[in-house]
């Protein structure tokens, strides 16, 4: 019985056996990133505490001011302004306290190369909201640049950031002198025919303060309700401050109300009645507030999205300088 040849073995046809068979292939690892698990975990009862711990440091601002003023209506005249100050205090205490359960951002300790913190913070988020975190190693997604200093100050940034200094600083020294020359004008009470200078007299909360040389006399009734009135008003031009913003654009919009805020400042200078003063105020705080929305949202778009935190952190070290030079003007 004849037996079938067998095809000798060459280098060619171990060749087309080895084409033949599939390579076995390595599998990646997977990876993930901070806004991945993010998105993954979703919102939840961790999103929300967040919410009402940082949300009460700034609610709305307005609220502040507006207890502020309540309460030392009701202090002031009974067991004195040490009382106001220690009582405003406490929500200040309460906050920090609140603190120690807010973690550290993931971004932060991602970028800074502890990504075993991250991972913690992310895994507590996600325990706490009752999901999941995506599966795979977390890292740092690869930027190409990081915001510097330096880059402000760029030939192609110069210009612009000086300015965005000069309208902060300028600013926050509009906003807190309007605030302190409010009761520089309530507490001498220089509308047309009131009393003078030298008819004020010295008072006090109690026995400690009356011995005092501060040659001042307390608020009236009154006097709280045009400082609550002028507060509200931060609020009152904010539906007319969003459609400017949105069709006369952020630099018309900006100009138009730095440009009536200094109008409303040289008006306080008119001899008027105390309705009057009362609407120069009021018309103040909406204007100074309206440009604080102007120029947040101006500076949030400027600049590229490696050097927005940047700039918002610098301009708002501006704002604090404006803020600290102006109770030595406004007096």
């Amino acid at each position: 019985m004849a037996t079938k040849p067998t095809e000798p073995v060459t280098i060619l046809s171990l060749r087309k056996l080895s084409l033949g068979t599939a390579e076995p292939q390595v599998k990646e690892a997977k990876t993930f990133t901070v806004e991945d698990a993010v998105e993954t975990i979703g919102f939840g009862r961790f999103h929300i505490a967040l919410f009402l711990i940082m949300g009460s440091t700034g609610v709305f601002w307005l609220a502040g001011s507006l207890l502020i003023i309540g309460l030392a209506s009701v202090i002031i005249p009974t067991i004195g302004w040490r009382w106001l100050i220690r009582v405003a205090s406490i929500p200040g205490i309460i906050l920090i306290v609140a603190f120690k359960f807010i973690p550290e951002s993931a971004r932060f300790n991602v970028s800074t190369g502890n990504t075993r913190a991250a991972l913690a913070t992310l895994e507590r988020i996600a325990k706490m909201n009752r999901s999941v975190m995506p599966e795979g190693k977390l890292v740092e997604p690869v930027l190409e640049k990081r915001g510097r200093f330096a880059d402000l100050l760029d030939a192609k940034y110069l210009r612009t950031t000086l300015q965005i200094w000069v309208i902060w600083l300028g600013i926050s020294f509009a906003y807190y002198g309007v605030i302190l020359a409010s009761a520089e004008l309530l507490e001498r009470d220089l509308v047309c025919g009131s009393k003078s200078d030298s008819e004020v007299v010295v008072t006090g909360g109690d026995s400690g303060e009356s011995q005092s040389p501060c040659y001042c006399h307390m608020f009236a009734p009154s006097d709280y309700r045009t400082m609550i009135i002028s507060t509200i008003g931060e609020i009152a031009l904010n539906p007319l401050n969003i459609l400017g913003i949105n069709f006369l654009g952020r630099r018309l919009s900006l100009s138009i109300t730095m440009g009536c805020t200094a109008l409303f400042f040289l008006l306080l200078n008119i001899c008027t009645s105390s309705a009057g003063l009362i609407g120069f105020l009021f018309m103040l705080r909406a204007l100074v507030a309206a440009n604080f929305n102007t120029v947040y949202i101006y500076t949030a778009e400027v600049y590229p999205t490696t050097m927005r935190a940047l700039g918002m952190g610098t301009s708002g070290s501006l704002c604090r300088i404006g803020a600290m030079v102006a109770p030595f003007i406004s007096q």
